[in-house]
């Protein structure tokens, strides 16, 4: 096997692990913390959010935005991560090659372009729901 397949598997494989850790653990319909929607029972603060005031924060629907923020959060984090790792890899291995130096830089260029257009519309999200998202008001 080349050198560059080794290195693909290995860092899909340390993704795949990384990804399957920052899935939460716990069931969505566990036992029963005092949060009662409509027959479904939730736990956990981040599915029951009996602190707040608003109606619509304590709703499921909430709870699950919530969440799918959360594990879409992890996994830009983790596939960053892996792409710097990538490039990284791919321009100390360049050994002169500029061509191959081209390319480790324009896949780093274009990570911290996409956690910058990430944290962008992670940001425009918080002000386009009213009293942002993660307001425990």
């Amino acid at each position: 096997m080349k050198i560059k397949q080794k290195i693909k598997m290995t860092l899909t494989a340390t993704l795949a692990v990384f990804a399957l850790g920052a899935l939460p653990v716990n069931s969505v319909f566990a036992a029963n913390d005092g949060c009662n929607y409509n027959g479904a029972i939730l736990n956990g603060s981040t599915l029951c959010n009996t602190n707040s005031s608003d109606p619509a924060q304590k709703s499921a629907v909430w709870g699950l935005l919530l969440l799918v923020i959360n594990i879409l959060t992890a996994g830009v984090g983790v596939a960053a991560v892996g792409g710097l790792i990538y490039g990284a890899i791919l321009w100390s291995a360049a050994g002169g090659n500029p061509g191959q130096v081209q390319k480790a830089r324009q896949i780093i260029t274009n990570v911290v372009i996409g956690i910058i257009a990430y944290a962008l519309m992670f940001s425009f999200l918080n002000f386009l729901v009213p009293g942002g998202i993660f307001n425990k008001g």
